[in-house]
């Protein structure tokens, strides 16, 4: 479950990639020492975590190496038993109830989700009604988050979010693309199947959790509410700036990311899934496998809960997660079986993602020192400010053509939303500069002679983003129609970079989409009858074509500058 919710939505089609380390080929696992030194390296140096374990699972045993404190206050060390927040990791728990609830008969992957909601419950529908394995791989069409979250408390951002209000979300929310058509990751998705799943079985989703995955695997650590042994062993969790932050509860959505567990149960899991240990659950980890999507990047599909890449011809079946004061991955590589786990106590940018992806294929590197995703956030300090001035700002700010700022103000709460996401809480540095703590990002408000906002500007990730301030309909260019025969001809793969970052170019009937590497396929608009434009982010795309009307590139407008992509294929 990712913390950096701004930039999920907020989508840089090009950016620079990350600088990263290339390194050796290996058919092996790296050494304890050397998973020492990379972890110390990332703790001490780059500061991105208080603490880190990284477990490993191969032909030859299980090994844990581990390094770091469970707080910044204490000296104990870290063990095998340390207790994290896993968050979105525990999509996989939640697809392989639906796996093991297919197995039993009690459910088929093609059902409606209408069939196991209550009647009073009107759920949006496009092309088709969703189905269960829509929710499990991510392409029901629901968005990220509900958008009618507004937690009262920023740090622990799920916990007041309740069953009513899902279900009226859900009700109210017209979808924006078909049902099936494509890949868009969904935490209400997941969450949305867990308590299905949970209804259909008749009891909570901690205990069909603890019935059928953590009984059967011995998986005595691994829950949502902490034991008393758990709570002895549990890390703290910290901030990207490594100050202790709360952890997050997270009750209606909990299939989302509400476990919690250690390094040695989730050796657990994936010994059970590689076989190493005969299981119940064998043929229902078996099936999550077999029904798999395209994922929104090149080389990756979408499993159910699991994402697959292929990369340097080995496959990795991965997830990984974060909540507000940790970050995970979870990985092996079915054909080699061998498995890593790696659990921080930081909310980090980085997050081990490249840990587990080096451990298991020395080819994908590590990040490097100048690595924007290793660089510490500034310290920022909150000041009080006249609720009055804060008035001045309440409005809509368009981001986009259809992705908005909603600024308002709850008391002495100055609350923002950004279009498909929840209303979080923002905190005074200056009357006009503004930061998250839920997300390393800030706001800066432009103002007239009056003090009144003229628009808003997003500082993101090394990007500033500017928003005008609107009073009425939103500002959208004007679409043209074009015969699907001029749009065929732009259909394709461009690469900005031979072999790097691409853009491709798909048709449905008269509508045309776009996909960014790593990112969802996303439908462009046409204003012209080579020009066209994003609906979800501030970017426009111009063809270039022979007299036969096939593209032979196309160039990305965003952010004051133009990128030129060449055909590939």
């Amino acid at each position: 479950m990712t913390r950096h919710l701004l930039a999920a939505v907020l989508m840089t089609l090009l950016c620079s990639t990350a600088s990263v380390a290339q390194s050796s080929d290996s058919s092996h696992i790296l050494s304890d020492a050397e998973i020492q030194k990379i972890i110390a390296e990332r703790v001490d140096t780059h500061r991105q975590s208080v603490g880190i374990v990284v477990g490993v699972i191969e032909p030859s045993g299980r090994r844990v190496i581990a390094y770091g404190k469970a707080s910044t206050g204490e000296t104990a060390p870290l063990d095998g038993d340390t207790v994290f927040e896993i968050g979105s990791i525990s999509k996989v728990f939640t697809s392989l109830l639906l796996a093991d609830a297919v197995q039993r008969g009690e459910v088929a992957l093609t059902d409606p989700i209408a069939k196991y909601l209550p009647s009073s419950v009107k759920l949006p529908e496009r092309g088709r009604p969703i189905t269960l394995q829509d929710l499990a791989n991510h392409t029901s069409g629901l968005p990220r988050l509900p958008g009618n979250m507004t937690p009262k408390d920023s740090q622990n951002p799920y916990a007041d979010y309740t069953v009513e209000q899902l279900y009226s979300f859900l009700s109210a929310y017209q979808l924006t693309r078909d049902v099936g058509a494509s890949y868009e990751y969904s935490n209400l998705g997941a969450g949305l199947l867990g308590h299905i799943l949970a209804l259909r079985a008749g009891t909570d989703y901690e205990s069909l959790v603890k019935s059928r995955i953590t009984g059967p695997l011995g998986m005595t650590s691994t829950s949502i509410a902490l034991t008393p042994a758990m709570q002895a062993k549990l890390a703290t969790g910290h901030d990207p700036s490594l100050k202790p932050t709360k952890g997050w509860d997270i009750p209606t959505l909990a299939g989302a990311g509400a476990l919690r567990s250690t390094t040695n149960d989730m050796l657990k899991l994936l010994a059970a899934v590689m076989d190493y240990n005969q299981s119940p659950l064998a043929p229902a980890m078996k099936a999550m496998l077999q029904t798999r999507k395209p994922a929104g990047s090149p080389n990756t599909e979408i499993a159910l809960g699991w994402h697959i890449s292929t990369a340097n011809g080995k496959p990795i079946v991965w997830h990984n997660g974060g909540t507000g004061g940790y970050r995970t991955y979870v990985g092996f590589n079915p054909v080699a079986r061998t498995g890593v786990v790696a659990l921080t106590n930081a909310g980090s940018l980085a997050g081990p993602d490249d840990i587990g992806r080096h451990l298991l294929d020395s080819k994908s590197p590590l990040l490097t020192a100048n690595s924007r995703a290793l660089a510490q956030p500034r310290a920022r300090t909150e000041i009080k400010i006249d609720p009055g001035v804060f008035d001045r700002y309440v409005g809509r700010y368009q981001l986009a053509p259809a992705i908005f700022f909603v600024v308002t103000r709850d008391g002495s709460r100055f609350m923002v939303q950004l279009t498909g996401q929840a209303a979080y809480e923002v905190y005074a540095e200056t009357e006009r500069d503004f930061f998250y703590k839920v997300v390393d990002a800030q706001l800066t408000f432009e103002t007239d002679a009056q003090g009144k906002a003229l628009a808003v500007v997003l500082h993101q990730n090394g990007i500033d983003q500017r928003a005008p301030r609107i009073e009425g309909d939103a500002v959208v260019p004007k679409e043209v129609t074009l015969d699907p025969n001029v749009l065929e001809g732009y259909v394709g793969r461009y690469e900005f970079v031979p072999g790097g970052i691409s853009i491709t170019v798909t048709r449905q009937d008269a509508r045309l989409f776009a996909q960014v590497t790593g990112q969802p396929s996303v439908e462009v608009f046409a204003s012209g009858p080579r020009d066209f434009f994003y609906k979800v982010v501030n970017a426009q795309l111009t063809f270039e074509a022979g007299p036969d009307g096939r593209a032979t590139a196309v160039v990305l407008h965003q952010f004051g500058k133009d990128q030129r992509a060449a055909r590939a294929n």
